[in-house]
C-alpha cells in the first residue's frame, strides 16, 4: 500500500504527537492487603482481588456480582497466572490475572469493558492537617498513598512539581471551586487529559475530601470520606473511575458496526489509533494516501470519547469528499463495468 510505503520512508521524520492518554501498566495486577499468609485469608483475599480487578475494568460495582461470573468467583483461578505475597509493611497479596482469558470471561457474562488506553489525570492535592496545609508533589512522601490508590483504582495518575508558584495557584478556593480556569495556565506543561482537583482535610479523626473533574466538556464533583490518608485517595479514586469509565466503556453486542475514517494518518499515528482501538475490535478496512478506513463495533458516542483522548477532530457531514461520478463509456464502445462503490464511513475524523 501507497500509504504504507511512504511512511516507512519518511519514518524518521515524524513529528510528536498532542496524545496524552496513558496504557495502564499492571492493570490485571492487584495489590490486596493482608495479615498473614493463612489459606483461609488468601483465599479472601483472593476474592477481594477479583472483585477489585472486575470493577477497575468496568466501572461498575454491581458487576463482579453478575451471575454470569458465578463460576469464576467459585474458582478464580481459571484466570490467574500467578500470585505471591510481598512483604509490607502492609503485607500483601499480589495476583496477576490473565488478561486475555479474563476478558473473555467479562465478555461471555455480557459484561461492559474499560480498556488499558485510559485519559491520564493531573490531581492537585491539597492536603489540610493538624501540623498545616500542603499541596502534594511528585517525588514526595506523600504522593505514595495517591499513586497505590490510583494504581488500584487503574487510573493512569500525574502529580505537579508542587513548586511555590504552584503553591500559589492550588489553594483551597481554587480546588473547591467550580471553574478549572484558575489550574489551566499551571497545568499547561503536564500536558495530561483530564484535571482533578482535591480538597482533603483531617477532622474529629476522621479524613474528609472534596474533589472535581474536568475532561473535555465533562465535569463531574463529589465528597468522600476515609480513616486516613490512604483510605481517603482510594475512596477519590474509586469515585473518578466509575465517573469516567461509562464514556469509555464497550459492551459486547450493544452497538452495531461502524465504518471509521481518519485522516492525516501516518506511522506513528497510526500505531496511537490501533491502541486507542483495541476495546473496539479495529479491523482495517483500507487505505488510500493519508486515509484509513477501520470497521469497529461500538457506538458513536463511545468512539467520539475514545478518539477525543488522541486530540482527533472529528469531520462535519458536509466536509465530506463527494463520491467521483462514473466515466461514461463513448458512444458506440463497449460497455463499461460499472465500479464497486466505496463503502462510506458513518464517522469520520482528522488529526
Amino acid at each position: 500500500m501507497r500509504f504504507f510505503r511512504s511512511l516507512f520512508v519518511g519514518c524518521l521524520s515524524l513529528i510528536s504527537l498532542a496524545s496524552h492518554a496513558e496504557t495502564v501498566k499492571s492493570l490485571y495486577q492487584v495489590r490486596e492487603p493482608v495479615t498473614s499468609q493463612a489459606p483461609e485469608e488468601r483465599d479472601q483475599a483472593t476474592q477481594r482481588a477479583l472483585d477489585t480487578l472486575v470493577l477497575r475494568l468496568t466501572g461498575d460495582p454491581k458487576a463482579a456480582q453478575s451471575p454470569g461470573l458465578a463460576a469464576i468467583r467459585k474458582d478464580p483461578q481459571q484466570i490467574i497466572s500467578q500470585y505471591g505475597f510481598d512483604a509490607g509493611p502492609p503485607e500483601v497479596l499480589k495476583v496477576d490475572f490473565d488478561p486475555a482469558s479474563t476478558e473473555q470471561a467479562l465478555r461471555r457474562a455480557g459484561l461492559s469493558l474499560w480498556g488499558a488506553n485510559r485519559p491520564s489525570i493531573l490531581a492537585w492535592w491539597l492536603n489540610d492537617a493538624t501540623e498545616g496545609s500542603s499541596l502534594v508533589g511528585d517525588g514526595q512522601a506523600s504522593a505514595a498513598p495517591l499513586r497505590r490508590a490510583a494504581q488500584h483504582r487503574g487510573l493512569p495518575l500525574r502529580l505537579p512539581l508542587a513548586d511555590l508558584s504552584e503553591q500559589l495557584v492550588a489553594t483551597a478556593p481554587n480546588l473547591e471551586g467550580t471553574d478549572a480556569a484558575p489550574l489551566h495556565g499551571a497545568s499547561e506543561r503536564y500536558n495530561a487529559d483530564a484535571l482533578l482537583a482535591v480538597h482533603a482535610h483531617e477532622e474529629g479523626g476522621q479524613w474528609q475530601a472534596k474533589w472535581h473533574l474536568w475532561l473535555g466538556d465533562q465535569k463531574e464533583a463529589g465528597s468522600v470520606q476515609g480513616a486516613d490518608q490512604a483510605a481517603v485517595a482510594d475512596a477519590v479514586m474509586l469515585a473518578v473511575s466509575q465517573r469516567l469509565a461509562p464514556r469509555f466503556v464497550v459492551k459486547p453486542g450493544a452497538s452495531g458496526e461502524q465504518l471509521l475514517e481518519v485522516q492525516g494518518m501516518n506511522l506513528e499515528r497510526y500505531a496511537t489509533l490501533g491502541r486507542l482501538l483495541e476495546p473496539f475490535g479495529a479491523r482495517l478496512q483500507s487505505v488510500d494516501a493519508d486515509r484509513i478506513l477501520y470497521r469497529v463495533n461500538g457506538s458513536a458516542d463511545q468512539l467520539r470519547s475514545q478518539l477525543s483522548l488522541a486530540k482527533l477532530q472529528e469531520v462535519p457531514a458536509g466536509e465530506a469528499p463527494t463520491p467521483t461520478a462514473p466515466v461514461q463509456p463513448a458512444e458506440g464502445s463497449a460497455p463499461v463495468a460499472a465500479p464497486t462503490p466505496s463503502p462510506v464511513p458513518q464517522l469520520r475524523f482528522r488529526w
